[in-house]
């Protein structure tokens, strides 16, 4: 199918008369939606910062004729029913033999690294490829063809990645969004989307991205983390992490509140593991990417208009309509418009033990956002009344942060405990003290008790037999 016989006639004879699929540097998007990438396993990079591109302009251009003599000899679309293996062996025997025939000098170590470009731009996301295989990558900041940022350890590094031009960049951002049936273009130049391990992807293409097309993509670890990893990084103590355990536990409605990259959505995995299995759990996401592993979980993504602007499902459709699916759980990926209402009145409705996560810097700015949330939608209540809905739904915020030093901490734990007029009162059971930093500029602190022995929530806890678990670790707090 792709035999040397095939390559050698190149020589001398045009292109054989197949109906060949254009690869992704030269094929028209809606083409390159139809091929899809074939799952590719790229060798990790070295976790060291990294130096200056070592590839040279004539690499780059030797590449692209390779590229251009290898997209005309193979016929992508047969290649595409090969399993991932077997398809990148054929492109390597293929591109030897292009190698040799146009007689290239290039050393081993060129020649390899030019076989591994060529796949992962033929079977996968390109340049990007070795960096999702990266399990230490938290974020990919693609700003135009020459700037590729990542974020490790909570530190952004400049790369040596770089794109061909911003056309290939555009290609594949082309191929990652049309995965899960949403597209990029000059008339709809934001989309949000994700790959198929649930890693979240943010695209804005020009005329709104100035340097070329901007592609940010927030990876997730293959291993999914528990609270007890994140005792171990120092996220949190462990009695606090038994108090969010008795709190998912007790389907206490929970509130996760933090800035952008504080850990929001991976302390909402976290909780979510205290789901108990036999529980019908409804989710509500712009672009799916929680990780939960009850067996009975339904999930629900928002869609864009289409090219006539009709067809929009947003958050608010997907919590109103869940309402009617049996929920036992809703949990809402995040709260950032008018759902905010149906939210507080599906949680009203007693589905307990519902969650969400929220853009702010503190628990008291997150009553206040989920307030202002309301009265954007258009809701003319009294602010007494939204300020009841929200005493009457929320149980506990959970407050993330992330420090200057890069580190994720969980800040706080505060308990809404009623209102007295118009003014919510809440308490904190946990929060976290700075105490200096290290020799390494990291921050030193500690996670510490407020006093609190007997919560809001004890009479829950105590209804689940989980009384005595919650005395212990608010005592420990105290220590």
């Amino acid at each position: 199918m792709f035999g040397k016989r095939a390559v050698s006639d190149t020589k001398t004879a045009p292109a054989r008369p197949v109906e060949r699929v254009h690869a992704m540097d030269s094929m028209p998007p809606v083409v390159a939606a139809k091929a899809g990438p074939i799952s590719v396993s790229a060798p990790p990079v070295s976790p060291q910062p990294f130096a200056a591109d070592h590839r040279s302009d004539d690499y780059y251009q030797i590449k692209a004729t390779i590229f251009s003599a290898l997209i005309d000899t193979i016929d992508l679309a047969q290649l595409a029913q090969l399993d991932p293996d077997s398809a990148r062996e054929e492109i390597r025997d293929i591109v030897n033999e292009i190698i040799s025939i146009k007689a290239v000098v290039m050393s081993i170590a060129e020649q390899e690294q030019l076989l591994q470009d060529i796949c992962n731009d033929v079977l996968g996301y390109g340049p990007l490829e070795p960096l999702l295989a990266r399990d230490d990558i938290s974020d990919i900041m693609v700003n135009g063809a020459s700037r590729v940022f990542i974020e490790v350890a909570g530190k952004v590094q400049l790369t040596n990645v770089r794109f061909r031009d911003n056309a290939q960049l555009m290609n594949i951002c082309q191929r990652i969004v049309s995965q899960v049936g949403r597209r990029v273009d000059e008339s709809s130049p934001i989309c949000d989307a994700r790959l198929l391990d649930g890693s979240r992807v943010n695209v804005i293409a020009p005329p709104l991205a100035l340097d070329g097309p901007t592609l940010t993509i927030r990876k997730f670890k293959k291993d999914k983390l528990k609270l007890s990893d994140l005792v171990r990084f120092g996220s949190i103590s462990e009695a606090g992490a038994r108090i969010l355990g008795v709190i998912g536990r007790c389907r206490c409605n929970v509130l996760i509140s933090g800035g952008t990259g504080s850990g929001k959505t991976t302390l909402l995995n976290c909780l979510t593991a205290y789901i108990d299995v036999d529980e019908r759990v409804v989710t509500c996401e712009d672009a799916a990417e929680l990780q939960l592993q009850q067996p009975h979980v339904v999930r629900l993504e928002t869609r864009p208009p289409n090219l006539e602007g009709q067809g929009q499902i947003n958050m608010r459709d997907l919590v109103r309509n869940c309402l009617r699916m049996r929920p036992e759980r809703i949990i809402v990926g995040e709260v950032r418009g008018p759902e905010a209402f149906d939210l507080l009145q599906a949680i009203n409705t007693v589905h307990d033990g519902s969650m969400g996560t929220l853009h702010a810097t503190s628990p008291r700015e997150a009553l206040g956002r989920l307030e202002s949330m309301i009265t954007m939608g258009g809701f003319s209540l009294p602010t007494k009344t939204i300020r009841e809905m929200i005493v009457g739904s929320i149980d506990v915020i959970v407050q993330a942060e992330r420090l200057r030093d890069g580190s994720r901490r969980i800040t706080q734990i505060t308990e809404v405990v009623g209102s007295e007029g118009d003014v919510i009162i809440t308490q904190d059971l946990m929060t976290y003290q700075m105490q200096g930093e290290d020799d390494q500029g990291r921050i030193k602190g500690r996670h510490e008790g407020t006093g609190i022995v007997r919560p809001k929530f004890w009479e829950r806890a105590a209804y689940f037999g989980l009384e005595r678990e919650l005395s212990e670790a608010l005592d420990a707090l105290q220590v």
